[in-house]
C-alpha cells in the first residue's frame, strides 16, 4: 500500500497532535483540585487511573500513526529526489 502526501502530512499531524492534546490532558489531570483524580488523602482514584490509562494509549496510537505517516514522507521524498536526477 503507498500513500499519498496528502495522507502522510495528515497521519504526521495526527501523531503531533496528540502528543500535544494528551500530554496536556496529563498534565491537567496530575493538577486536578476537583476531587475526581484523587480522594481527600491525596491517593489516585479509579477516575485518575482509567483516564491516564486512556492518555497513554492515545500517546502510543497517535505515535505510531505519526511514524507511519513520517516513514511514508521519506519514502515520497526520496522517491522524488530519484526522479529527478539526471539518468
Amino acid at each position: 500500500m503507498r500513500l499519498g502526501p496528502v495522507s502522510s502530512w495528515f497521519l504526521l499531524g495526527f501523531g503531533v497532535w496528540s502528543w500535544v492534546i494528551w500530554i496536556t490532558f496529563i498534565r491537567n489531570l496530575a493538577r486536578d483540585a476537583s476531587g475526581l483524580a484523587f480522594d481527600g488523602a491525596g491517593d489516585p482514584t479509579a477516575y485518575f487511573w482509567v483516564h491516564l490509562s486512556l492518555a497513554v494509549t492515545s500517546i502510543l496510537l497517535g505515535t505510531v500513526i505519526g511514524l507511519i505517516g513520517l516513514r511514508s514522507l521519506r519514502v515520497l521524498h526520496r522517491e522524488s529526489d530519484h526522479s529527478r536526477s539526471p539518468a
